[in-house]
């Protein structure tokens, strides 16, 4: 097994300070860590990364928006995230169904990682890396997870907060972002969205709005859309996709109006674009394009 405790000794990589490989974003940082431990694809550490966060407590309708989005967002950026459930775990997915480029960033050491998402880690660890700034049997301590956020935050040209409530750990590495001077962005939530109050802080407070790739990608003057591939609609499918062009997050009573598509049929048409990648229900009979 690849995380067979001395198979993963073996095939660890050490950086240190003077390795050609280490982030050249943590060499000014006081407390940056003297060496590193890898496994995967240490070239990841070179080029445009994006901090992609997220409560553990994440909506299931924005699990699956994330997951679209990170796998778009991959194409430009090495998505970087850490272990939990939740966000950082459809940050992680995401990533893996785009270009693989993914860094997971370890609270602790290698003999920490979470039992519960060993599968998913092990498809990091093939296709992207997984980083840790402690000693192999290093144990995670509660501040452990403030260090590694801001480590993140420092290491990324933004981050992007996917979900986060008023106490959240993903609004710890926005500080750090914030600090560094770095790029914010944020998914807007309805009012009263306990697991959104946090995103929506940081929004009043300047970060991007964030309600697609493109709202990203043009904050970093990345011109590129990314084309979808050309799927087949039916006539009705088509209806609902212009008016949701038109419309944008909408309750399905709004896009049935707006596309003559009667409301009994919408729904399920609806559904027919999400399974077809299209569009994502939002929770409360409302859907948004992917």
């Amino acid at each position: 097994m690849l995380f067979d405790t001395e198979n993963l000794k073996k095939a660890l990589i050490e950086l240190d300070k003077n390795s050609p490989d280490y982030p050249t974003e943590w060499k000014d940082l006081a407390d940056a860590p003297e060496r590193l431990y890898a496994l995967g694809d240490i070239r990841l550490l070179n080029g445009r990364k994006l901090a992609v966060v997220g409560s553990r407590r994440t909506p299931t309708n924005v699990l699956k928006f994330s997951v679209e989005l990170g796998k778009e967002l991959s194409r430009h950026f090495t998505l970087v995230t850490g272990t939990a459930d939740g966000g950082d775990s459809a940050a992680m997915e995401g990533g893996l169904q785009g270009s693989g480029k993914v860094i997971c960033l370890l609270a602790g050491g290698f003999s920490a990682l979470p039992q519960g998402n060993l599968q998913l880690l092990e498809r990091v660890a093939k296709r992207g890396l997984i980083l840790s700034p402690h000693l192999f049997e290093t144990e995670v301590r509660a501040y452990s997870y403030e260090y590694r956020n801001k480590l993140m935050a420092y290491l990324c040209d933004g981050t992007l907060v996917l979900s986060a409530d008023e106490k959240s750990g993903a609004l710890v590495t926005a500080k750090y972002a914030q600090k560094a001077g770095k790029k914010i962005f944020a998914l807007p939530y309805s009012p009263n969205a306990a697991a959104g109050a946090g995103c929506n802080a940081l929004i009043k407070k300047g970060a991007y709005l964030t309600e697609s790739a493109d709202d990203v990608l043009e904050q970093f003057g990345i011109e590129e859309r990314v084309e979808k591939k050309e799927i087949a609609l039916s006539e009705d499918e088509e209806r609902l996709y212009q008016a949701l062009q038109d419309l944008g997050e909408s309750h399905v009573s709004a896009l049935s109006q707006k596309s003559g598509v009667p409301i009994f049929k919408a729904r399920a048409v609806l559904s027919a674009l999400e399974v077809k990648g299209l569009a994502v229900s939002v929770g409360g009979n409302r859907y948004i394009l992917v």
